[in-house]
């Protein structure tokens, strides 16, 4: 439980640093997604979701 607190407070820091760093092109960014199709939205959503586990999973057998 601890891991997915500290997890969620990282990706919270990663946002904000990147908010405070490019206000405008995050705002662009936000502007395509919210116009984005919904299919397209969901693979983006699905790819993320893999790759973030992968990510979790190599870090735990390696790391």
């Amino acid at each position: 439980m601890l891991d997915l607190i500290a997890a969620l407070g990282l990706a919270l820091a990663v946002e904000g640093i990147l908010f405070a760093a490019f206000p405008d092109g995050m705002r662009r960014a936000m502007y395509e997604a919210a116009h984005s199709p919904s299919d397209q939205m969901r693979i983006v959503g699905i790819i993320s979701a893999v790759l973030g586990l992968g990510v979790i999973w190599l870090v735990r057998q390696f790391g």
